[in-house]
């Protein structure tokens, strides 16, 4: 098969990317480089089975000339940080909203069979029912949300309108190997090995009580797959359907590290959600159920920080300044 990664060199889209190759699939990588790096796809770019297009999802030539022959898109393309679409609305709603909009008319006009959409869990907003349902009202906090919310109604639309099967995924708090700590997208875990590593507390903002559900990467890439290969169609939460605390993460990292580090307590960030928890029902029984368990993630995670970025532990319990 020949299918799209739009995000292609992004955490997410460049797992899909190498997982599709290894899959003997041949890939086309739409990626303008604003978030994502070459270096995550640098490998599978000499395989012979990747081909890269590298610029914009709004740039509507770039889109028909690479969507020409394509069995289906992993849509994963897209402005990722909530900050900065707080304070540039009009140009995330140009990437997210309207470039999302010219893959899907890209996709019909190519012939494309299906879109597989990069959805969000931000788009419940802070709405405190748990677990949160794809059939709950969506409450979305912010332009990023708005965006993908939209997003989901735009494949919707081209779904029931011209027959494009259309499949949207809500990640929930998607972790592993590879995930950038600085990157807007990045969840707490790699934030808290790489403090770890550079011989600083894990910061926790309020008490700690705060939950997430986490998934791990190779469980995202899993659903994706799923989603693209099974006639199925509309909105799914992807997750692990657990509730981790931050107070739990900040010992189970440092156990994993095989370090003595304690978490530093600073003040609140206004907006942040309390508790966010799956309903992965449908997920489980249209899609797949997750393979790895939060210890097993960690512990490949890590493995691979500790590999690549000289992440400390694996000896002796270390204790040290940590500041």
């Amino acid at each position: 098969m020949h299918y799209i990664v739009t995000g292609g060199a992004g955490f997410i889209g460049s797992h899909i990317t190498r997982t599709l190759v290894e899959s003997d699939h041949d890939v086309t990588v739409i990626d303008d480089f604003s978030s994502g790096k070459r270096k995550n796809i640098q490998k599978v770019l000499s395989s012979g089975k990747v081909t890269l297009a590298e610029g914009s999802i709004t740039d509507v030539d770039l889109l028909e000339r690479s969507f020409d022959g394509a069995d289906g898109v992993f849509h994963e393309a897209a402005i990722v940080s909530v900050p900065w679409s707080v304070a540039h609305p009009v140009e995330t709603a140009e990437v997210n909203v309207l470039g999302t909009l010219q893959v899907l008319a890209a996709a019909r006009d190519a012939g494309v069979k299906k879109v597989v959409l990069a959805s969000s869990s931000a788009v419940y907003g802070d709405n405190p029912e748990l677990p949160k349902r794809e059939e709950m009202l969506a409450e979305p906090m912010s332009p990023y949300a708005l965006s993908k919310l939209t997003g989901e109604y735009l494949g919707a639309v081209f779904s029931r309108s011209y027959g494009l099967d259309f499949v949207a995924l809500r990640y929930f708090n998607v972790y592993g190997p590879g995930q950038d700590p600085a990157s807007a997208y990045a969840a707490v875990i790699p934030k808290f090995i790489t403090r770890i590593s550079d011989h600083e507390v894990p910061l926790i903002y309020g008490d700690g009580s705060q939950t997430r559900d986490f998934i791990y990467i190779a469980d995202v890439v899993k659903a994706n797959l799923c989603a693209m290969e099974r006639s199925v169609n509309g909105v799914f939460n992807i997750a692990s359907g657990e509730r981790t605390s931050v107070k739990e993460l900040s010992t189970l990292i440092p156990d994993a590290m095989n370090v003595n580090v304690r978490a530093r307590y600073e003040q609140p960030r206004a907006g942040d959600i309390l508790h966010s928890y799956a309903d992965i029902t449908r997920m489980k029984q249209e899609l797949c159920t997750p393979d790895f368990s939060l210890p097993k993630g960690l512990s490949e995670t890590i493995a691979w920080y500790r590999n690549n970025t000289g992440a400390v532990g694996g000896g002796t319990k270390l204790t040290g300044d940590y500041t």
